[in-house]
């Protein structure tokens, strides 16, 4: 599909990866359906925070297809370059949470039937072709899975001087990882999941790797700095928490003019410290994005933009 553009080819970021509609279900009950997977999730809060976005995608031509665009056209994103195919099913993901602890869940098998859920699938060579104009005029590339067609989309954007974001949640393919990570700018990955595989590797990116509720470490070479997590006011829901931190760093980035041919950990420090703080106050809401639904963008701007100490 395509949608006429304010942006003419000429925008913030440019992302791929997982994005899914996201169920959840709040102590056992259906409470809500919106868009949700870390990709997703960091696109559209950008795009509500007033930022030139646009998600290179390939989803489903049904229901829940449209429902995801529909989210990122109210949120001011470019659709010119998500496909609806009506040979595959949009993904969805259930999230089940219990409030009384915070503690969040998540199953391609939805609780009611326990039928399968429709997965992510990556885009493909025909998207990745119609995609060329953003990809080559993008200041940051955002993807957190590979595929064939997303390494090309990244040596798109990394050789017309995007940074490139990548925050894999595990590695499939090493060969992949590896020629991904010749590439990429910003590497942000959690402890618990990629620290064994990763944490005595030599990369020449920066290196966000989190700890969750104990903080995050910021590495770049031999230099090293902790940032302690923020206390959250309230805990009703930390789903999301990650990809507030990602969009706090990458909108500091571009507020910044940060490009990749200075970019240090010290550079990044007061964009992590925005998105820990994003992180903290939207554990108070359920959902992803709880703190735009309830407090609304305005307000997260503020938040983002109060003055730092570090």
């Amino acid at each position: 599909m395509g949608a006429a553009t304010r942006f003419n080819h000429c925008v913030d970021i440019a992302g791929t990866g997982f994005t899914v509609l996201d169920r959840i279900y709040a102590d056992g009950a259906l409470a809500d359906e919106s868009l949700g997977g870390s990709c997703g999730n960091v696109l559209l809060s950008l795009a509500m925070l007033n930022r030139q976005v646009a998600p290179v995608l390939t989803l489903g031509d049904d229901d829940e297809g449209e429902r995801l665009v529909c989210e990122f056209v109210s949120a001011g994103a470019s659709i010119e370059y998500i496909h609806l195919r009506n040979d595959i099913r949009s993904p969805v993901l259930a999230q089940e949470l219990d409030t009384a602890s915070g503690i969040h869940g998540f199953s391609f098998v939805c609780p009611e039937t326990r039928v399968q859920l429709p997965r992510y699938q990556p885009i493909g060579q025909a998207e990745l072709a119609l995609a060329l104009p953003v990809l080559t005029h993008c200041s940051v590339f955002y993807a957190d899975r590979l595929s064939d067609s997303i390494i090309e989309a990244m040596k798109t954007a990394w050789s017309a001087g995007a940074i490139i974001f990548f925050e894999p949640s595990e590695i499939e393919d090493d060969t992949m990882f590896d020629e991904a990570m010749r590439m990429v700018s910003v590497l942000k990955y959690s402890v618990d999941r990629l620290g064994e595989r990763l944490s005595n590797i030599a990369h020449h990116c920066v290196c966000i790797v989190t700890h969750g509720a104990a903080g995050l470490e910021v590495k770049h070479g031999e230099i090293a700095r902790w940032c302690h997590a923020i206390d959250a006011p309230v805990v009703l829901d930390t789903c999301g928490s990650g990809d507030m931190v990602s969009v706090g760093v990458i909108d500091w980035m571009i507020s910044n003019q940060i490009g990749p041919e200075r970019l240090t950990a010290v550079d990044l420090i007061g964009g992590i410290v925005a998105g820990q703080r994003l992180a903290a106050e939207n554990c108070a809401y359920a959902g992803a994005r709880g703190v735009f639904r309830k407090r609304g963008a305005s307000y997260v701007r503020q938040m983002l933009c109060e003055n730092t100490s570090f």
